[in-house]
C-alpha cells in the first residue's frame, strides 16, 4: 500500500523505503527458494551437527509426508513443544507444508497450562521432547484433544561422538533431560518418521491469508488467548525487517538464534527472517548458558545477534570478554525491554557493532517499531515504526482521541503484520482491533521526530528475562491455595532479570501458611519464569472503589523502598 506521509519517515536510513512490494510469499515458500537457489550453503549449526539447505529440505520434506500419514492436513492443528533444535524448524515448516497451523508451545509449560492450550486450539498432533512427554504429557493424555506424539531428544541431530556423551550427560543431569519413552499406541519417534517415509508430501495449496500459527499470549483474565497470524502476517513481517536491516546479505550472514523459537520473537527474527535470506542459523536450546552464547559467537562469526536486555547486560559482564573477538557481530536487535545507555556503550565497544532497539507484540507477529541503523537514535525509544507501519497514541479515557506530541496515552497500530483476531474470542477480538487498528494496552508517547517511547503497560504485564508475566494469572494460582484469601502481584525492579516477581498475599482468618510453601505450590501450577520470587504478607491490600486491587501503589511502594534503600 502507499504510505500517508509521516514524521519518521524523514528519520529512516537512506536505503530504506516508506513503501514495499510486498512478495505475496507463504512462509514455507522462503525455505523452498532458500534450498532452490543456495541448497548447499549452511541452513543450521547445532552443536558439531550442520545441516544444508538442501539437507534441511529432504528431512522437512519426509517429516511432512510422515504427518500426512498420520492424518495432518490443511487446517490440523500441530503443537511444537521443544527447545531450538533441529527438530523445531523441521516440525515448523513441514506443518506449514501442509496448510496446517502451527501451536509453538513453551518446555516451561506445567500440565495446565498444556491442557488449556492444546484443547484451546484442538490440537491433534504434538511434536514434544522425551523428558516432557513423560514428566508432564503421559499422565494427562486422556485430558487432551491430541491423538498423536511425535517424540524426540535433544541429541538425535548430534555426530558421533558427541551424541553419545550428550546422550550419557543428558541422562545423569540433576533433571533428565533424555529419557526412554515406551512405545505405545498414539506414539511415533521422529527419528524413525524421518527414516521410514520418502520425501513426496503432498502439494498443497497455501494461500497467503491462510492461517499459518496460533501464537498464544496471556490475557488480563489469566486464561492465554491464540493470536491468529496467516502467512500474510508472518510473511510481511519478514519482508519489513529485511526492508529495515540493509546490511543483510542473502546467503552470507550468520544468526545467532538464542530466543526460543516458541516465542514470537525468536520464530521471526531467529528462524524465519534468517530461512528468508538464505543465512545460517546456529541453534541454541538453553538461552540462559551464556558460555555457549559467547562461544557461538566467537567461533561461528555471528553476524546478526536478536537479543533481549538481560543477554546484553551479562555478555559485558562476563570474565574476561574482553579478550575475545566478538567483532563479527554487524547487528544485534535488542527488544523485549529497555536498554540501558552503559549496556549499549559497552557492548558497541566490545563487539564494534550496531545495536538497535525495536518493540513489537505477539499479535503483531512481532516487529512493528525499530530505531534506524545509522541514522539518528534516542536513547529510550523503542523507535520508529516500520516500512507500511502506522501508529499513534490515542486518549486512555476515551480510547480514540488521537493526542498531540507529548501526551501520554494509549499505543494503536495499524499494518499488514497485525493479528487477525484471536482464536475462538470474538469479544476479545472486537476489544482488540478497531477500525483497523491494534490497541496495544501499552502507554506511550511521541516526540516531534515521531520517535515512540514506552511509558508504562495498561494491561500490567510483567516482563522477567524476556518472559511475559500476566500478574492475573500469578494470583489466580496463589488464590487457589487453600489457605490464602486474596493475592495482588507486581513487577520490581531487578539487576538480572529487569523485573522479577513478587506477590501480596493476604491470608484466610485462621489459616496459616508460609512464603516457602506458597511458591511450592506455585511451582506446581506455572511455568517456572511466573513463579513469584518474592512474598508479601499483609492485612489488606490497596482498593479501588470498585474492589478491585491496586497494584499501581504496591508497585509505587516498592519503588519507593528501592529509592530509599529499604
Amino acid at each position: 500500500m502507499r504510505m500517508e506521509k509521516r514524521p519518521w519517515h524523514e528519520h529512516y536510513d537512506d536505503a530504506v523505503a516508506a513503501d514495499i512490494a510486498f512478495d505475496q510469499t507463504p512462509i514455507p515458500a522462503y525455505l523452498e527458494r532458500a534450498a532452490a537457489e543456495n541448497g548447499e550453503r549452511t541452513a543450521l549449526i547445532f552443536m558439531n551437527r550442520r545441516l544444508t539447505y538442501c539437507q534441511l529440505k529432504g528431512q522437512i520434506d519426509r517429516f511432512a509426508t510422515a504427518l500426512t500419514a498420520l492424518g495432518v492436513k490443511k487446517d490440523t492443528r500441530v503443537g511444537i513443544q521443544l527447545p531450538n533444535l533441529p527438530q523445531t524448524v523441521i516440525a515448523y515448516y513441514a506443518a506449514l507444508s501442509l496448510g496446517a497451523q502451527v501451536v509453538m508451545t513453551n518446555p516451561l509449560y506445567v500440565e495446565r497450562e498444556l491442557e488449556h492450550q492444546w484443547n484451546d486450539s484442538d490440537c491433534k498432533v504434538v511434536v514434544v521432547s522425551d523428558f516432557l512427554f513423560e514428566g508432564r504429557i503421559r499422565a494427562i493424555r486422556d485430558k487432551l484433544s491430541v491423538e498423536s506424539y511425535i517424540v524426540t531428544s535433544i541429541s538425535d541431530y548430534l555426530k558421533f561422538p558427541l551424541n553419545l556423551i550428550a546422550s550419557y550427560k543428558l541422562r545423569r543431569a540433576k533433571r533428565p533431560m533424555l529419557v526412554d519413552v515406551e512405545p505405545g499406541e498414539g506414539i511415533y519417534f521422529m527419528k524413525d518418521l524421518i527414516r521410514e517415509y520418502g520425501p513426496f508430501p503432498p502439494q498443497t495449496d497455501i494461500g497467503i491469508d491462510d492461517l499459518a500459527v496460533l501464537q498464544y499470549t496471556g490475557g488480563t483474565t489469566g486464561l492465554s488467548k491464540g493470536a491468529m497470524l496467516t502467512h500474510r502476517n508472518l510473511s510481511c513481517n519478514v519482508q519489513q525487517t529485511r526492508a529495515w536491516f540493509t546490511s543483510v546479505e542473502t546467503g552470507d550472514d550468520v544468526f545467532l538464534a538464542c530466543l526460543p523459537f516458541f516465542h514470537v520473537y525468536g520464530m521471526t527474527v531467529g528462524m524465519n527472517f534468517p530461512i528468508s535470506v538464505a543465512a545460517a542459523t546456529v541453534l541454541m536450546p538453553d538461552p540462559r548458558d551464556l558460555t555457549a552464547l559467547i562461544n557461538n559467537i566467537a567461533k561461528h562469526r555471528v553476524t546478526i545477534f536478536p537479543a533481549v536486555p538481560s543477554q546484553l547486560n551479562a555478555i559485558i559482564n562476563f570474565p574476561g570478554v574482553d579478550k575475545l573477538d566478538l567483532t563479527s557481530v554487524k547487528a544485534c536487535f535488542s527488544a523485549s525491554a529497555p536498554l540501558p545507555s552503559t549496556v549499549r556503550e559497552k557492548y558497541e565497544s566490545i563487539t564494534q557493532g550496531q545495536i538497535v532497539e525495536g518493540f513489537g507484540m505477539t499479535e503483531t507477529s512481532p516487529v512493528t517499531h525499530c530505531n534506524p541503523l545509522t541514522g539518528m537514535q534516542k536513547t529510550g525509544s523503542i523507535g520508529v515504526p516500520l516500512p507500511e507501519t502506522d501508529a499513534k497514541i490515542v486518549s486512555l479515557e476515551d480510547g480514540s482521541t488521537e493526542l498531540p506530541v507529548g501526551g501520554e496515552g494509549e499505543l494503536l497500530i495499524k499494518g499488514p503484520q497485525v493479528m487477525q483476531g484471536y482464536w475462538k474470542r470474538q469479544d476479545a477480538t472486537d476489544e482488540a482491533i478497531k477500525d483497523g487498528w491494534l490497541h496495544t494496552g501499552d502507554i506511550a508517547k511521541v516526540d516531534e521526530d515521531g520517535y515512540f517511547f514506552i511509558v508504562g503497560r495498561k494491561k500490567e504485564l510483567i516482563i522477567a528475562g524476556g518472559y511475559n508475566i500476566f500478574p492475573d494469572e500469578v494470583d489466580d494460582v496463589l488464590m487457589s491455595h487453600p489457605a490464602v484469601l486474596e493475592a495482588g502481584t507486581i513487577g520490581v525492579p531487578d539487576e538480572k532479570r529487569g523485573e522479577t516477581v513478587k506477590s501480596f498475599v493476604v491470608l484466610k482468618p485462621g489459616e496459616a501458611a508460609s512464603d516457602e510453601e506458597l511458591i511450592k505450590y506455585c511451582r506446581e501450577e506455572l511455568a517456572a519464569y511466573k513463579i513469584p520470587r518474592q512474598i508479601e504478607f499483609r492485612d489488606s491490600l490497596p482498593k479501588s472503589g470498585a474492589m478491585k486491587i491496586l497494584r499501581r501503589e504496591l508497585l509505587d511502594e516498592e519503588l519507593k523502598k528501592l529509592g530509599s534503600g529499604i
